[in-house]
C-alpha cells in the first residue's frame, strides 16, 4: 500500500454528519480522531455528535419516512441493488478502509466486503416479496386480510469489529421494508459507515432516509433518541451489558427491539477427534477477524488423552503467527 493510495481511500470518506441528505459538522463543532490500531497514527477526523445533532437525524427520518414508505418496493429494491453493484466497484478501496480503521488483515476485510455486500443484494431481491395473508375468518363468515406496513423511523447501531457488514445488515432490510434510519456506527470504526452510505446517496437514496451520526459518546446521542415517541424501532449490535441498558429504555415507548448480544463459544475436542483438523478449527475460531467476533472460541475443553499433544500443536503454531499492520502481506498466517 502506497501512501497516495492510503490518503485517496481516506479522502473519500465523508467527515461530516449525515443529517436530511447533507454531510455536515457537529453543532458544536467538536471533532473526534479515527486511529488506526495498528500505528495510533489518525487517520481521520470527523464530525462528533452531541444530543442536538442525534434530534436533528431523527427529526431528518421522521420528515422523510411518509415518501420513503410510499416509495415502491420495486424502486427501494433497485437502489439497494445499484448500491450493492458500487460495494462490488470499490471493493477495493473498501476492504482497505476497513483494514486501516480496525486492523483485520487485508484479505479478512476482502472477504467482509463480500459478506457485507451480499446483504444489499438479498435485500434488494426480498424488497419486492413482502408478502401479507388472506383466508377466512375463524367464524366462518368472513375473510381476513393482513398487510404489513412500514414501522417508521429506526435507530440502528453497529459494532467495531464488521463494519461493513453490520451496518448493511440493518439498512439493507431497513430500507427494503420501506423505513427510514438514524445509524450510529461504533466510535472506533466509523468510516467504513460513511462510506457506504456515500455509496447509497450515489446511488440515488433519496434525503433524510439514511441518517448517521458519529459520536465519541453513545449514551449521549442514544438517549434522546430512545426518549423520543416517534422512534419505532432499536437495532444493537454489541456486548451484552449495554443491550440491557438500550432495552430497559426502549421499554419507555415499548419500542420493537433486535438485539444481537455477547458471545458464548465453547470449542470442545473429544477423544475420538482428528487432532489435526481440531488444531487447524481452534486456531480459526480463535483468530478469525483478530479474534473480534461473537462466534470466537472463548474456552477449550479438551479430552484429557488428547490435552497435552492438542496444546503443544496449538503453542507452536501461535507462536510463529506473523504479527503486524494488517495491510502487511501474510499477517495472522503462520510462518
Amino acid at each position: 500500500m502506497t501512501s497516495s493510495t492510503r490518503d485517496a481511500v481516506l479522502d473519500a470518506v465523508p467527515d461530516g454528519l449525515l443529517i436530511g441528505g447533507t454531510w455536515r459538522p457537529a453543532a458544536t463543532g467538536k471533532t473526534l480522531d479515527v486511529a488506526d490500531p495498528a500505528t495510533g497514527d489518525v487517520l481521520k477526523s470527523i464530525a462528533d455528535a452531541d444530543a442536538d445533532d442525534a434530534m436533528a437525524a431523527l427529526d431528518a427520518a421522521v420528515e422523510a419516512a411518509d415518501d420513503w414508505a410510499k416509495t415502491p418496493a420495486r424502486e427501494r429494491g433497485e437502489l439497494l441493488r445499484r448500491t450493492f453493484e458500487l460495494v462490488r466497484e470499490h471493493a477495493d478501496e473498501m476492504a482497505l478502509l476497513m483494514t486501516l480503521e480496525m486492523g483485520k488483515p487485508l484479505k479478512e476485510s476482502a472477504g467482509e466486503v463480500t459478506y457485507g455486500g451480499e446483504f444489499l443484494r438479498w435485500f434488494s431481491e426480498e424488497a419486492v416479496r413482502i408478502t401479507g395473508r388472506y383466508g377466512t375468518n375463524p367464524e366462518g363468515n368472513g375473510r381476513m386480510v393482513v398487510t404489513k406496513h412500514p414501522l417508521g423511523p429506526c435507530y440502528l447501531i453497529t459494532p467495531w469489529n464488521f463494519p461493513l457488514a453490520m451496518a448493511t445488515r440493518k439498512i439493507a432490510p431497513a430500507l427494503a421494508a420501506g423505513c427510514t434510519v438514524v445509524v450510529k456506527p461504533a466510535s472506533l470504526t466509523p468510516l467504513t459507515t460513511s462510506y457506504v452510505v456515500s455509496l447509497l446517496l450515489e446511488a440515488g437514496l433519496p434525503d433524510g432516509v439514511v441518517n448517521v451520526i458519529t459520536s465519541s459518546s453513545s449514551a449521549a446521542v442514544s438517549k434522546p433518541i430512545l426518549a423520543d415517541p416517534r422512534l419505532r424501532k432499536l437495532s444493537f449490535t454489541g456486548s451484552t451489558e449495554v443491550g440491557r441498558s438500550l432495552i430497559k429504555q426502549a421499554a419507555d415507548n415499548v419500542l420493537r427491539t433486535s438485539m444481537e448480544l455477547g458471545g458464548n463459544a465453547p470449542f470442545v475436542i473429544f477423544d475420538d477427534a482428528d487432532l489435526d483438523a481440531a488444531v487447524e478449527g481452534a486456531l480459526a475460531a480463535k483468530f478469525r477477524n483478530v479474534g473480534q467476533a461473537c462466534t470466537a472460541a472463548n474456552r477449550f475443553i479438551v479430552h484429557s488423552s488428547l490435552a497435552a499433544d492438542f496444546t503443544a500443536r496449538v503453542t507452536e503454531q501461535v507462536a510463529n503467527m506473523k504479527v503486524g499492520a494488517g495491510t502487511e502481506d501474510d499477517v495472522g498466517s503462520v510462518r
